[in-house]
């Protein structure tokens, strides 16, 4: 139909944990008009079928068959495939979404940069927290930042036991934690211990900044729980601190009080609810906490209609 020949023509390739998710919000875009789903691929044809199934799609029977049939693919594969797909499709002209970590060596990536450059096809990289509500307001409310102190901590996964757990998860804190300090890393410091795997499955770096801030990041994939937090201290003429939970998509903001802010009184303060602010006095001085206004989204559904629109 006219209206369906407007649309962006995507596939995925790769449908395992990850993969299976953007063929979710892929059919629900395609639901709503915004792109056309023209299928999924993965190397294990029931595993494609089932979910191309339940996003009303088709299942392609080869990566040649989702190269012809879209015009935007999402590579959602093991890492060490991510070069050797990637490079012949921008060679063809397709845009890509290729989650992270791009590659598993920088060499590779710079390539892909060129080739996406040479032949103008969008190349974007699956920085997930990039899009969640949280990071935009880290940018707005943590100005000069001083010290940050991140937790990415999961179970063992059941994906990406390819690479080690700072590939895995801590390459999403670097990537904010670089974004939003704006300074050039002056030295780093850091451990990773094997516990199940080949690679590192914990791991801390410090991090020390041409402007004095330090970040300390923190990250494991054999925790008993889960938690992705980050914790940011402002210098400046307004110091504050600031509390933000990823998965929540929740946090606090703690300041100190302007003049005319004055202590909440002790029944505000026991029955003040998360959502309230609340002044109290602490080291002589009256600090403001207050719940930041953050409006929850989807981070991946988020990052998909970026890379669509592009």
């Amino acid at each position: 139909s006219p209206g369906m020949a407007a649309r962006v023509k995507v596939a995925v390739l790769g449908v395992g944990s990850l993969g299976r998710q953007h063929a979710r919000i892929y059919g629900e875009m395609h639901r709503h008009g915004t792109v056309e789903l023209v299928g999924v691929y993965d190397s294990d044809a029931a595993q494609a079928g089932s979910v191309a199934e339940k996003n009303s799609t088709v299942a392609l029977d080869s990566i040649e068959a989702a190269t012809e049939a879209a015009d935007a693919l999402s590579v959602v594969t093991p890492t060490v495939t991510h070069h050797s797909l990637a490079k012949p499709l921008l060679e063809q002209g397709k845009h890509l979404l290729v989650e992270k970590p791009m590659t598993d060596n920088a060499a590779q990536a710079a390539e892909l940069v060129l080739l996406a450059k040479q032949h103008d096809c969008v190349l974007q990289v699956g920085h997930i927290e990039r899009f969640n509500p949280v990071f935009n307001y880290l940018r707005k409310a943590a100005c000069e930042p001083r010290f940050i102190e991140s937790h990415r901590l999961s179970p063992y996964p059941a994906r990406s036991t390819d690479i080690g757990v700072v590939l895995d998860l801590m390459i999403h804190d670097l990537d904010i934690v670089l974004a939003f300090v704006g300074s050039p890393v002056e030295h780093v410091d850091a451990a990773g211990v094997r516990v199940l795997s080949a690679s590192e499955d914990i791991a801390n770096a410090r991090l020390r900044f041409a402007n004095g801030c330090v970040a300390n990041l923190t990250v494991s994939r054999v925790s008993p729980e889960s938690l992705r937090k980050i914790r940011v201290f402002s210098g400046g003429d307004t110091p504050s601190y600031v509390s933000l939970d990823y998965r929540e998509q929740q946090g606090y903001h703690y300041r100190l009080a302007r003049e005319d802010e004055q202590e909440s009184s002790m029944l505000k303060k026991l029955i003040a609810g998360k959502d309230s602010a609340i002044v109290s006095q602490f080291g002589g001085r009256r600090v403001v906490r207050e719940p930041v206004p953050i409006q929850r989204e989807e981070p991946l559904k988020v990052e998909l209609e970026s890379f669509v629109r592009c």
